[in-house]
């Protein structure tokens, strides 16, 4: 008669404490990633009101002080900006937002383009100014 050797349990517990750990770290991370947002300095303005409509899909046109363009929060060139407004429908509101120190030459190269292109449904965000 052979005798099978008895096998020890396996402890698992230092496995789920790990795995926990890891989804822990994972999580957090990915909030913070997810919150990331393009940092753009408004200008102040004395008659500023809500500017994104409420019905209908709206897209974020945003430049940066150092003059990066994202749109929807994808960056991108002069060039390939004027790709994607030309693929986005004249009914999707469009909101610019352009820091204060922007090159005011990009500001007006994205005007002309929407103009181009009969675009109109648009605004520019700004700041509520402090009276």
């Amino acid at each position: 008669m052979k005798l099978i050797p008895s096998r020890a349990p396996l402890n698992i517990v230092p496995f789920i404490d790990i795995m926990l750990v890891l989804l822990c770290m994972v999580l957090s991370v990915s909030t913070f990633i997810a919150q990331g947002e393009i940092k753009v300095n408004l200008p102040d303005s004395k008659t500023q009101r809500d500017s994104v409509p409420d019905e209908g899909e709206s897209k974020k046109l945003e430049i940066s002080e150092k003059g990066e363009i994202f749109f929807d929060g994808k960056k991108m060139t002069a060039d390939t900006l004027k790709e994607m407004l030309r693929s986005t429908g004249a009914d999707v509101h469009i909101e610019l937002r352009i820091d204060e120190k922007a090159d005011f030459g990009l500001f007006v190269t994205v005007l002309d383009e929407l103009r181009e292109l009969h675009h109109e449904n648009f605004s520019i965000a700004t700041e509520k100014a402090e009276l």
